[in-house]
């Protein structure tokens, strides 16, 4: 009970930000977003098509699509508030940014989720996703110590682990949400939340694994190929001028 794909892209970007190496002044220089204003504005369009992502994956205009809508709107918004409100807390400050990056920790969290927990039980997610992924981008990140630019593996990687484990749990109808569906007897079945965790937790280990090991093999054969960093000299100048011979911006 849950499409994998942000797991797969966050494994992907992490092993590739590994073996690719860190920028040059990582850790020194500041490389902030060159446009909050575009950050949101990103967001925006993220969240507002995201319900047609995983409403629209029931095909069709069904009580599965309204409650996959609700959850992906409920859920997201709580996860917006949590990441807010903690980072409020560490840091002294809330920021947009962080609302930006709890609103997609969100979306990320209830996809797998939308169409079979509870409304209570997507709020839930939202609101453990905004914290949990707001540490996954600060002190997982200092642990692993790649150079993860887009804070993918922080936000999806994590985001998405999450939301397919807690799947498990608020999928329970004893929760509020719909149960699995038994096509042979053709009735909702019965529900066992520990089968099911673990099943979620097995389905989690296996992308991670698959998506780890054909990355590095992708990654390396690239790198043996035709290269995966260039000089120093064209980084640092930029790669817009070095490798097009333009700049998005002229200010």
């Amino acid at each position: 009970m849950a499409p994998w794909w942000p797991i797969n892209a966050a494994i992907a970007g992490l092993i590739g930000a590994i073996v690719i190496g860190k920028r040059i002044g990582y850790g020194r220089e500041s490389m902030a977003p060159h446009s909050l204003t575009f950050t949101m504005i990103g967001a925006s369009l993220l969240w507002f098509g995201w319900f047609g992502f995983n409403a629209g994956s029931a095909l069709e205009a069904s009580g599965g699509a309204a409650l996959a809508m609700v959850n992906t709107w409920v859920a997201t918004a709580c996860a917006t508030m949590s990441w807010m409100l903690a980072e409020w807390m560490i840091k002294g400050k809330p920021s947009m940014l962080g609302a930006a990056s709890g609103a997609v920790a969100g979306l990320v969290a209830i996809t797998p989720a939308a169409g079979f927990v509870g409304v209570m039980g997507g709020i839930a997610i939202g609101l453990l996703a905004g914290v949990i992924c707001l540490w996954g981008v600060n002190g997982l990140k200092r642990i692993i110590g790649a150079d993860d630019s887009l804070d993918v593996f922080g936000v999806h990687g994590v985001g998405g682990m999450l939301g397919a484990i807690l799947t498990g749990v608020f999928a329970d109808p004893a929760l509020g949400g719909t149960g699995v569906y038994d096509y042979v007897l053709n009735k909702v079945g019965d529900y066992d939340m520990t089968a099911q965790v673990i099943s979620q937790l097995w389905g989690v280990g296996t992308v991670i694994v698959w998506s780890g090991v054909v990355s590095l093999v992708a990654f390396k054969l690239v790198d043996m190929v035709i290269g995966l960093r260039v000089p120093e000299e064209e980084e640092r100048e930029g790669l817009d001028i070095t490798s097009h011979g333009e700049s998005a911006y002229h200010y």
